[in-house]
């Protein structure tokens, strides 16, 4: 059964949703959502594990379908991919398999993944993607014997240093810049070498303009280090090989312009690098044009590269193809963009060609300025160029346009008619026109006159010194030619200009030539060609040049539709509403232009007001001037009276001095007698304060020696007293065991009442020993200080009562409670044991009577 085409992709792209996508995604649970996204990772998964096995179809298959998933599904599969174990790694690695096939679909597939995703580029640049990259292209024989595979190779670096600073970083800090300078050298030195064969040379030439590709991507200025990129390619020679590409008579125009382009952009904006370009030189020569794209055969000299470029773009002598006259060109912009200096040596040197070397055929300004016959029946863009390159000079530049302003024909001193710079372009843009010379021509001259008299009212001044030429230009708007719309817009866009920076001195005033734009040209016939031009394709999708530089597309050899620059189109689209309101703008009211910190053209009523006010002013200064002689006078006759007045004050004071100087010396005579009372006050004060301090030195020491005396007595009677306490304690202890003896002989007839009251007896006893050992505490603290002790001795001596009232009642209980002494044996003989280990922990002694009661047995039938 035969599918058709659409049921085909709709299987395919059924397909590769299986493996990728989610579908019903509004049914589905989240956990159900969730699982299949995991199942689709899985397919993805699945197949980047087969890359594992070195089986050549497993591996080659695992490619072709994750190819045709990515053509059906692209994001969904990066993403796959990305989020896979080591599925980029994995991927990578398959540039290293020998099998060209594999290597090759790998090669394909990761070109396909890698030109959205930053991510993915710098996951792949990371994975050693550009060794293996340019290992590849080694393999294959280089730029020159390399084929598709070297062009895919390419395709992928590109993918992945197209803006991507951290790729472009990585690969610039890695050391590939020198390789790419090695590869280019490669492709010089075979070509020089003729060792290239016919069928090789037009992949060859796609390959090196692939590469010149890649180094554009570097210098894109969309990143910030295009600075850092231009001066590593310069340091690694990657400048001076793609020059000698450049100039090469062997190579085919497509990559020398390419080649050119690339040069241009590797020192744009680079002061440091644009100043180091012009002292390089390259090989050029001299030949017909190429044919079929080859060179022939001519001898090769080194020449200033500046200077071989202007060769290039405007040789009289050889018609070169216009692709590489544009890139010649291109560079030469470069070399002068934003550097002021640069621009106007090169001005100066142009200009010394001029004036001294008529016949410099590759001059600027001496291929604008000669008269039309002489260029008739030339090659219009060789003018159309040099008007490009002065365009660039004088744009937005004040230093260059009055340096050419400086530029005249003819000597004022021999009677001769003197021309300036403007007028001749002006002339020769009118001449061309009523000649019928190709438009290109004519449209460089407006460009430039465009750019010099826009904000310049001298450069403006200059025009209108030729009277013609604003009417010429109003016969060129009012032309009714379909074919001369680009040049009836210009003329217009160029009246606007004049009549926008044009003053009342101007030679064609404000006011006239506002009245000749109305009245002549009308106001709507100059806001509709102005209007037309701006509508025109090729200013509204201006392209430079849509194929021009394309490697498949052949060498010009009629010219293309190129009429104007990219920088004159935008500086057009910039002004347009402004020239199209200018000429609704009073005359009375000049346009204020600041150029260089110089204002230029202001408002007439504005001067005239500003006259008036400085004429009331000078009479106002004027009448100032004579009150102030009414004051010099007036004055003079008070410097008179202050003098007089000055000489009697002077007499006062030295009358007052004198006055003064008496009362001083009294006033001393009598602070030196308060000084001699206040010393002798002083010295007795002195004295007594002296016998006083001995008076109280000697009580202070008396005092000291009574109390030394009187702690010595209380020091002994303390000690005395202490002495006293121990002997009473110590026969304290002596009638303490006495009364224990006869305690344990009476327990043995006081049975009831010793054991209830056992207990309590013991708990005196430790009671009263506690008081006897803080008593002593007490008795030795007291040595410190006497109330203390005294204090000491009283508690000690209560303590002692308290003691003996304790035992007198225990003589009172002992003869009051008499039990048998077989029934409390056993508790007295244990409470007795406990008492005398207590007595042996505090060191006491124990008699043998109490050793032998710790033997009676505690019962009857212990002693059975």
């Amino acid at each position: 059964m035969k599918i058709q085409p659409e049921a085909s992709d709709d299987i395919a792209l059924w397909l590769a949703d299986e493996f990728t996508q989610v579908w019903d995604i509004h049914s589905s649970s989240n956990l159900q959502l969730t699982e299949l996204e995991i199942q689709r990772q899985e397919n993805i998964t699945v197949l980047l594990d087969l890359l594992d096995r070195h089986d050549f179809f497993s591996r080659l298959y695992s490619l072709q379908l994750i190819s045709a998933i990515s053509t059906a599904r692209p994001e969904r599969t990066q993403e796959c991919v990305y989020t896979a174990p080591l599925g980029v790694s994995r991927l990578v690695a398959v540039l290293d398999d020998k099998r060209e096939a594999i290597r090759t679909e790998g090669l394909l597939l990761l070109t396909a993944l890698t030109p959205t995703s930053p991510d993915l580029q710098k996951l792949v640049a990371f994975e050693s993607a550009f060794d293996r990259i340019f290992s590849i292209i080694d393999a294959e024989g280089s730029l020159t014997h390399g084929g598709v595979i070297v062009q895919d190779c390419l395709s992928l670096l590109a993918n992945l240093l197209r803006l991507n600073a951290s790729n472009q970083s990585f690969f610039r800090e890695t050391g590939w810049m020198a390789k790419l300078a090695k590869i280019f050298s490669q492709v010089v030195r075979e070509e020089s070498s003729g060792s290239v064969a016919d069928w090789a040379i037009a992949q060859r030439d796609k390959n090196v303009w692939g590469l010149l590709s890649v180094v554009r991507l570097f210098l894109s200025g969309v990143t910030t280090g295009t600075q850092v990129n231009q001066t590593s390619f310069w340091q690694n020679g990657v400048v001076s090989q793609i020059l000698e590409i450049s100039f090469h008579i062997s190579i085919r125009v497509n990559v020398r312009s390419e080649a050119l382009i690339t040069c241009a952009d590797l020192i744009r904006g680079n002061s440091n690098l644009q100043e180091q370009f012009a002292r390089l030189e390259v090989a050029s020569e001299a030949i017909p044009p190429q044919i079929n794209g080859h060179g022939q055969v001519a001898q090769v000299q080194k020449v200033n590269v500046i200077q071989a470029l202007l060769d290039l773009a405007l040789s009289s002598t050889v018609s070169y193809p216009f692709n590489v006259r544009l890139s010649a060109c291109e560079c030469i912009k470069a070399y002068l963009f934003r550097h002021t200096p640069i621009r106007l040596h090169f001005l100066r040197r142009a200009i010394e060609l001029h004036l001294y070397d008529k016949d410099d055929t590759d001059n600027i300004l001496t291929i604008l300025l000669q008269s039309p016959e002489k260029t008739r029946f030339a090659d219009p863009y060789r003018q159309w160029l040099a008007a490009i390159l002065l365009f660039h000079l004088l744009y937005e530049d004040y230093d260059s346009k009055n340096l050419v302003m400086e530029v005249a024909e003819g000597d004022a001193a021999n009677g001769e008619e003197v021309v300036t710079c403007i007028q001749s372009i002006s002339g020769n843009l009118i001449a061309g026109v009523q000649k019928g010379e190709d438009d290109r021509i004519s449209i460089g001259y407006l460009m430039v006159l465009s750019a010099w008299l826009y904000e310049d009212p001298d450069a403006v001044n200059d025009f209108l010194g030729e009277g013609s030429n604003v009417q010429s230009l109003i016969q060129m708007v009012i032309q009714p030619k379909q074919q001369m719309i680009l040049l009836a817009g210009l003329c217009a866009f160029l009246l606007g200009i004049i009549y926008e920076f044009s003053t009342k001195d101007s030679p064609i005033s404000r006011l006239t030539l506002h009245e000749i734009l109305t009245n002549y040209l009308g106001r709507e016939h100059f806001i509709d060609k102005l209007t037309k031009l701006r509508e025109h394709p090729l200013i509204r999708d201006f392209d430079v040049p849509p194929r021009a530089l394309s490697p498949n597309y052949p060498a010009m050899s009629n010219p293309p539709e190129m009429y104007f620059d990219r920088t004159f189109v935008d500086f057009f689209k910039d002004n347009f509403s402004r020239i199209l309101r200018a000429i609704d703008r009073d005359p009375g009211i000049e346009v204020s232009v600041i150029a260089k910190g110089i204002q230029k053209g202001i408002s007439r009523e504005l001067v005239d007001s500003l006259k008036s006010q400085v004429e009331d002013r000078t009479q106002a200064l004027q009448k100032a001037e004579a009150e102030v002689m009414t004051l010099q006078r007036r004055l003079s006759q008070e410097r008179a009276d202050h003098r007089k007045v000055k000489e009697t004050a002077s007499a006062e004071v030295t009358r007052i001095r004198n006055i003064n100087e008496s009362l001083q010396r009294n006033h001393e005579e009598e602070l030196r007698k308060v000084q001699e009372e206040h010393e002798a006050t002083r010295l007795d004060v002195m004295q007594k304060n002296e016998s006083l301090v001995t008076s109280l030195r000697a009580s202070i020491q008396q005092s000291k020696d009574e109390n030394e005396a009187t702690s010595s007595r209380i020091r002994a009677r303390t000690e005395a007293e202490v002495s006293d306490l121990k002997s009473t304690i110590h026969s304290l202890q002596i009638q303490l065991e006495k009364s224990n003896i006869d305690h344990i002989q009476d327990l043995q007839t006081a049975h009831e009442e010793y054991s209830s009251n056992i207990h309590a007896l013991e708990l005196r006893i430790k009671w009263a020993e506690e008081k006897a050992a803080e008593a002593e505490v007490r008795a030795i603290e007291a040595q410190k200080s006497l109330e203390e002790k005294e204090e000491a001795r009283s508690s000690a001596q209560t303590e002692l009562d308290d003691m003996f009232m304790v035992l007198g009642d225990l003589e009172e209980k002992r003869e009051r409670d008499k039990v048998p002494l077989s029934a409390l044996w056993p508790q007295v003989r244990l409470t007795d044991g406990q008492h005398q280990k207590r007595l042996r922990a505090l060191g006491e002694q124990i008699s043998d009577a109490e050793d032998e009661i710790d033997q009676i047995p505690a019962n009857e039938n212990d002693t059975e």
